[in-house]
């Protein structure tokens, strides 16, 4: 099993390398399921892992003028200030015991979880159906360049929301966003969002550096791997349509998905 979790460090670098998201979203159920790590620390060692990785392909982009910093600042600045309340406010007010619903307990490990795969079946069915309409986005993107300051400002806070609770970078809403209401270019979007995502990651996981014991061996191997597949996946993704490559991924996490939920409702209280 943990051989298939390294494996899975490199494709989450692949992710990230090709459509610019989903890292994270493979990154938690990996450490959960094939590495037996809490899912609550499993969403903060996440944050590092992602946020290095992203970090690199931000700057690889920077370097190919492919970052928008105006966008990084206004998504990156609301983000930041609601990553630092979830993680220092929100998340501990939680409980360990939530509620019952008949003889299943939800506790706060599985509540996050669940939560985590409800998010994945959206960005899935998202991506899925966005793929067939990427090319008229970014034809409209290069026509038009002005954008809508408050629904930026707003979609930053609910993001910051989203990374400090589940440890999610939510590259998969920010490079809709985007595109939509900035009106870049896909390439463009995509290397803005992986800095977006770095900014966002490494700020929640500073948030919560004192809050965990970490395994530092497994989180930096981890992120090794996840930088090669990077780097492969940028590669990869000169090659490939983006069309292509965001249905297949989007098909790949609904499955993910629902397996998590059949885990964690069902499977575990037979």
């Amino acid at each position: 099993m943990e051989i298939l979790g390294y494996l899975a460090s490199v494709l989450i670098g692949i992710s990230l390398g090709m459509v610019g998201s989903g890292g994270s979203i493979l990154t938690v159920p990996v450490l959960v399921y094939l590495m037996s790590v809490n899912p609550l620390l499993a969403t903060t060692s996440s944050l590092f892992i992602v946020g290095a990785t992203s970090l690199i392909g931000g700057l690889r982009s920077y370097g190919k003028k492919l970052v928008n910093f105006k966008a990084v600042t206004e998504f990156g600045i609301p983000s930041i200030f609601s990553i630092f309340l979830t993680r220092h406010y929100l998340l501990p007010a939680l409980p360990d015991h939530l509620f019952s619903i008949g003889k299943i307990q939800v506790h706060k490990p599985m509540f996050l979880m669940v939560i985590f795969a409800l998010l994945m079946l959206v960005a899935s069915v998202s991506m899925i159906r966005s793929s067939q309409r990427e090319e008229w986005l970014s034809a409209e993107a290069e026509s038009e360049h002005t954008y809508q300051a408050i629904p930026l400002l707003l979609l930053g806070l609910l993001i910051g929301v989203i990374t400090g609770l589940l440890g999610a970078g939510g590259g998969f809403l920010i490079i809709p966003t985007l595109v939509i209401f900035l009106k870049l270019p896909m390439k463009t979007a995509v290397g803005t969002s992986l800095l977006i995502i770095a900014i966002n990651s490494l700020f929640g996981f500073l948030f919560s550096l004192k809050q965990f014991e970490y395994d530092w061996s497994l989180m930096l191997s981890f992120t090794a791997l996840s930088i090669a597949g990077l780097l492969i996946g940028s590669r990869l993704a000169d090659r490939i349509p983006g069309s292509s490559l965001k249905k297949g991924f989007g098909w790949f996490i609904l499955i993910m998905g629902i397996y998590i939920i059949v885990k964690e409702i069902f499977l575990e209280h037979i």
